[in-house]
């Protein structure tokens, strides 16, 4: 449990338009704007997601999310975690009062020793697993080569995303401090342009 507070620091930040202005202290803690003004959400609640996703992945449990306040959560975002294992969570922005989610995200906190291999191929798991739970139609095999190309692409970044679709996938690497990988919702551009002609 050590852990906990910092890993929610580095896996449930806000976006800079909804955050208030860090202190000296916050600002030396990672941070990656992983919720854009804005933000759609996914059509499932963290609940089924969770049922979802232990069904899918038996041998990769997510335990129930509990709720996190913060100070700085004055949006209307519910931030929820849950400890995986001593070095790895999951957190998740729900939508207040539906609960439906607008990110999902895997955090890995780096060990040391002969431990570190098998650590970070089971952070690896969870996070390919999450990947393919928002974009069903990817084999298991297909789902950890994209996770490979996106934790290149934003290998040593404190922030890289790359959008797919309706997709946005974020990566924040901290090096020895954390891997965060995070699934999004985004609204499509079309989908605006038809939306602004049907008013």
């Amino acid at each position: 449990m050590k852990f906990l507070p910092y890993a929610l620091l580095l896996i449930l930040p806000l976006a800079a338009g909804h955050a208030d202005p860090l202190t000296p202290e916050e600002s030396e803690t990672p941070a990656a704007p992983y919720l854009l003004p804005g933000a759609p959400v996914f059509d499932i609640t963290i609940s089924r997601f969770r049922e979802s996703f232990n069904t899918t992945n038996p041998g990769l449990p997510l335990n129930e999310f509990r709720a996190i306040e913060t100070s700085r959560d004055k949006t209307n975002l519910t931030r929820a975690a849950t400890k995986i294992n001593e070095n790895l969570y999951a957190s998740t922005a729900l939508e207040r009062g539906t609960l439906k989610i607008k990110s999902m995200q895997i955090t890995w906190l780096p060990i040391q020793g002969p431990e570190q291999k098998a650590a970070r191929a089971k952070a690896l798991q969870y996070m390919a697993a999450v990947l393919r739970s928002f974009t069903p139609g990817l084999s298991a095999a297909q789902s950890q080569a994209r996770l490979t190309r996106l934790l290149s692409a934003g290998k040593n970044q404190r922030y890289f995303s790359q959008t797919e679709g309706a997709i946005r996938y974020v990566v924040s690497d901290s090096g020895e401090k954390g891997l965060t990988f995070a699934v999004e919702p985004i609204k499509l551009a079309l989908t605006d342009a038809l939306e602004g002609n049907n008013k």
